[in-house]
């Protein structure tokens, strides 16, 4: 399922047009991004939650050559499944 495609759903799911389904998704999309550069945790009760995680300067090797490598440390978003997202899929 691509942007599209959800929107598509979105609005014959709730009855709206396809305008408005694409705005309500798009200001979500906006409002969690945000939260998360914030570093805040973006929860949505039985779906699941979005968090930022800092992952540590390493050593990496390039595969190619076996030259070892510095990766920089960086900011990674996790997602965890909620209970009903997972028995849903279950």
């Amino acid at each position: 399922m691509n942007k599209t495609d959800l929107i598509d759903g979105m609005a014959e799911n709730a009855g709206i047009s396809k305008a408005a389904a694409k705005k309500a998704l798009e200001s979500l999309l906006i409002d969690i991004e945000g939260a998360l550069q914030k570093g805040n945790r973006v929860s949505l009760v039985g779906f699941g939650s979005w968090s930022v995680s800092k992952r540590a300067a390493r050593e990496g090797r390039n595969p190619q050559t076996g030259e070892t490598i510095k990766i920089k440390a960086k900011n990674v978003v996790k997602f965890k499944a909620g209970s009903d997202l997972s028995d849903a899929i279950n």
